[in-house]
């Protein structure tokens, strides 16, 4: 059974323009800041949350920076479930605390140009919208709607 999760990534940038990402301990993968939105919790919390336990960094989220999800955001699990993510993606600046290279979910962390990052192991995920995370524009980054009701009117 697929269950569809709501979660949060957090884009956090150096003085460089250099992305700072996390190694996942699950699977090896290095992927943004974030994780699911618990119950009640409000998005932009669920960011600053996730940040800091993944890195030991206290952020602010700042924006929205994009919207993802779609088929390849789909993760299989060694048990058998699968999880589609919905993430919204935030502009977050560091406020304070230190950067840890390991947390009990990931096995380090460290910030990456976009073409080193292209050279990693990414989440698949993350390798989908990677050019749109380090283009941080103004405008929030989403996937134009396909579906259209004349594909889809019944017969």
């Amino acid at each position: 059974m697929r269950l569809q999760l709501p979660s949060v990534s957090a884009h956090i940038f150096d003085a460089a323009g250099r992305l700072l990402l996390v190694r996942q301990r699950d699977g090896g993968a290095w992927s943004t800041p974030g994780g699911f939105i618990e119950p009640d919790e409000r998005p932009a919390d669920a960011v600053v949350r996730e940040t800091w336990e993944e890195t030991g960094l206290v952020v602010s989220a700042d924006r929205i920076v994009g919207v993802y999800g779609g088929p390849e955001f789909v993760v299989r699990y060694p048990g058998g479930d699968e999880a589609q993510y919905v993430i919204t993606g935030f502009q977050c600046t560091r406020t304070g605390g230190a950067l840890r290279s390991n947390s009990d979910e990931t096995s380090d962390a460290r910030f990456w140009s976009e073409s080193d990052a292209t050279r990693l192991t990414l989440a698949g995920w993350l390798r989908s919208v990677l050019r749109e995370v380090f283009a941080n524009g103004a405008e929030a980054a989403f996937h134009p709607a396909s579906w259209a009701p004349e594909h889809h009117a019944p017969a």
